[in-house]
């Protein structure tokens, strides 16, 4: 297990911020207790367990896999967390919104991967540089278990070409795979543990292999974004407020949910669905509403 960066007063220093810069990603970065980090995976099977045949309009899968934070107060305010956002602040500066937060699992002994890619290839707000995934691990995220593996430097490539291959074992959206070879010796394993994290650019080249462990691998990922990030070309757009202020009016603020899937929530969780989907399954032979809704975890 690799120790955790040594941040300065909780924030990152500036020999930290280059390297997130130079590099296209950090870790492992401290964001949550180890405590912490195990009790959240305790909470978010509970609520599995409560609410997996509990009447949702859509598959419990679903909503832990897409904008979770919506719907899931757990997601809501691990995302909020002031440790994590004083880590997000010397990335993006003191405004920051949450774009998006899903819970990614890989079950154990399970052909599930993650192909390599751009996360910004389909979001439709560009090549920006407003934007970071933080990934916040809940159990151990290894090679044995699919940890994510990064090509240095490669967020310095503008968006690259990518194939849709809608692979029953690819838990992304559309399967799609950046159209370059990449050597094994190039990927950096990004190991992390329990209440560690790591951040990522939107432009880095990653992906990850199979859960060959006997444990599940789980992990809260936030997408944060400063508010002058622009939809390209969608109509409409939407992120939560986390720290400072918006003058922009890029973005329609959406609140945090006070309870699980309450019903306020699930009619935002449906508009938002059908806005996104529009722009991320956008050019693909088989987009619907329902295909990046349908994504096993």
């Amino acid at each position: 297990m690799l120790p955790s960066i040594q941040l300065s007063e909780g924030h990152l220093n500036q020999q930290q911020v280059k390297q997130y810069w130079d590099e296209g990603f950090l870790f492992p970065i401290p964001a949550l207790d180890p405590e912490e980090g195990r009790s959240a995976r305790a909470e978010l099977e509970a609520i599995e367990s409560d609410w997996l045949d509990n009447g949702l309009p859509l598959p419990l899968n679903t909503y832990k896999r897409v904008n979770a934070h919506l719907v899931m107060p757990l997601a809501a305010r691990i995302a909020k967390d002031d440790r994590v956002l004083d880590v997000i602040e010397g990335i993006l500066g003191p405004d920051i919104l949450i774009y998006a937060a899903e819970f990614f699992i890989k079950e154990p002994r399970t052909k599930h991967i993650v192909s390599m890619h751009q996360d910004l290839t389909y979001w439709g707000i560009g090549a920006t540089q407003g934007l970071v995934t933080a990934w916040i691990a809940f159990s151990p995220s290894t090679p044995g278990s699919g940890c994510m593996d990064f090509v240095r430097g490669s967020h310095k490539n503008p968006i690259l070409p990518h194939e849709d291959t809608f692979d029953s074992d690819n838990l992304l959206s559309r399967g799609q795979e950046v159209r370059v070879d990449v050597a094994d010796e190039d990927k950096v394993a990004i190991e992390i543990h329990p209440g560690q994290m790591s951040l990522h650019h939107g432009l880095t080249i990653h992906g990850s292999g199979p859960n060959t462990s006997d444990d599940r691998r789980i992990a809260l990922v936030v997408r944060y974004c400063r508010p002058d990030v622009v939809q390209e070309v969608g109509d409409m757009d939407y992120a939560m407020p986390a720290r400072g202020t918006d003058t922009c009016g890029n973005f329609m603020h959406v609140p945090e949910p006070e309870v699980y899937f309450g019903p306020d929530s699930l009619k935002l969780y449906e508009e938002v669905r059908r806005a996104q989907a529009k722009v991320m399954m956008r050019g693909s032979n088989s987009g619907g509403v329902s295909d990046i809704y349908s994504i096993a975890s």
